[in-house]
């Protein structure tokens, strides 16, 4: 059993914990599965980032009433909301976006990205792995065999320097829908569950808690009882004959997992209490402007890969079916505008922004028309990405969708291609070919290309 451990108090570990984390009686620690993802690393070519971090507006943001907006369109279709002029000349976002707008001279907008898939968990599936889910609808869960996610891919052939974990996910592992079972998309899939995401959950009666089910907190246990843990592991390794991997490389992965969990570095990253008030307060003090402030410490501790999903469920937040306007406006705009904006500002103010790719994405766009409820639904012929950092161009728009926002008009894109965008930024092969646990060859992004106009 796992016991959490908030980000924001002392983390230690006792004999027992250490017991807890890893059910040793099964030799099946969770952390060396975790630490794992990067044995079988392979760098794939000269990366312009050595980190991501991916924030994924689950549910799908309007893009007609964000960065896309279209103020000649008839009242069924127009936003409520005004376009205002960014440090980009020409270009226009929300006027809910005020900090971002001063800041899109870092960032490009891809405006012309589609797919063929409508409902959440399978356009979620291909937004995030490049592959269609071949599921036209339905309450579709995460499975093994499913493709790996982008963080899993690049925490197993980019491998962090530091004993920090590869691929992070916070503040959820989003259901598909409230109480079902969580999307696909997120998980390591065929790739197997070494490669997992480390999970960072909403947790504890603070609403900017965080909760680390792989670690258990505990007092005034030293590095050094640590590794007087990962000695008798080691010992009963040798011990047993019968194991699936052999002990040498068991022992490895143990010794690493006990190693990230006395390292000084890799429980600092987690520490968010070290920030100053000053700078938590400019993220926003709420679960996702505190999420991307963490995502921040990750990334610069050596993290690989960090997604912030923006919500518990499909449909708990981005889903704008009805009161798509009050909800973006009171709801959803301000946090992000507010939170996003830090994060670009402290990414540049400490140095990162070139070698930290940005995304922010969803899996799909929204109606042009606006229905009954005042909502927009699902649309997947068009919607929006942006890009920042990582080599990527600043002040810069990539394709164009027509004059109601319904399809692209120019250099239109896919999700493959923003999949493979991403990989080729991380120094990843698109064209890779990944091998599943029964060997078989199975291409990264077979239907993906990178967007090379994004780049500096």
């Amino acid at each position: 059993m796992r016991a959490p451990v908030n980000c924001r108090g002392p983390v230690g570990l006792t004999r027992r914990n250490m017991l807890q984390i890893g059910a040793i009686g099964a030799l099946d620690l969770t952390l060396p599965r975790l630490l794992a993802a990067g044995e079988r690393a392979s760098p794939g070519g000269a990366a312009g980032a050595d980190s991501c971090i991916l924030v994924f507006l689950n549910g799908g943001p309007s893009h007609l009433d964000t960065w896309d907006m279209k103020p000649d369109l008839p009242k069924e279709m127009r936003s409520e909301f005004r376009p205002v002029a960014t440090s980009v000349p020409g270009v226009q976002v929300c006027e809910h976006l005020p900090r971002l707008s001063r800041l899109t001279s870092h960032c490009t907008l891809v405006r012309s990205v589609h797919h063929d898939q409508v409902a959440h968990a399978p356009a979620v599936y291909t937004a995030l792995t490049g592959v269609s889910s071949n599921v036209r609808a339905g309450i579709v869960g995460a499975k093994p065999t499913d493709h790996p996610a982008i963080g899993s891919v690049v925490g197993h052939h980019r491998p962090p320097a530091a004993n920090v974990v590869p691929y992070a996910l916070l503040p959820h592992l989003t259901a598909e829908g409230a109480g079902g079972p969580p999307q696909p998309g997120f998980l390591g899939g065929w790739l197997g569950k070494t490669h997992d995401p480390f999970l960072v959950l909403k947790g504890g009666p603070d609403p900017d808690g965080f909760d680390l089910p792989a670690l258990t907190p505990g007092a005034g246990v030293t590095a050094a009882r640590v590794r007087d843990r990962a000695q008798l592991l080691a010992g009963v390794n040798r011990a047993d004959a019968v194991r699936a991997a052999p002990a040498d490389d068991l022992e490895r992965l143990q010794a690493r997992a006990c190693d990230l969990l006395a390292s000084p570095a890799a429980q600092r990253a987690f520490r968010i209490d070290r920030e100053s008030p000053k700078v938590r307060d400019a993220y926003g003090r709420n679960i996702y402007g505190q999420s991307l402030l963490l995502a921040r410490r990750l990334v610069e501790a050596g993290t690989r890969l960090a997604c912030v999903s923006w919500a518990p469920d499909a449909n708990a937040t981005w889903d704008t079916h009805g009161d798509n306007f009050g909800k973006l406006k009171n709801q959803l705009l301000p946090p992000f505008d507010l939170g996003f904006s830090a994060l670009l500002s402290d990414l540049t103010d400490r140095g990162l922004l070139d070698r930290t790719l940005v995304v922010v994405m969803g899996e799909i766009g929204r109606t042009p028309k606006i229905n009954g409820g005042g909502g927009r639904d699902h649309w997947e012929f068009c919607y929006s990405v942006l890009f920042a950092g990582g080599g990527t161009k600043g002040g810069f728009v990539y394709g164009a969708s027509d004059k109601r926002g319904a399809y692209p008009s120019e250099c239109p894109v896919t999700a493959a291609d923003v999949v493979a965008t991403i990989y080729h930024a991380m120094g990843i092969d698109p064209a890779l070919e990944l091998r599943d646990r029964l060997g078989r060859p199975i291409p990264l992004v077979p239907q993906g290309t990178p967007i090379r106009g994004v780049f500096a």
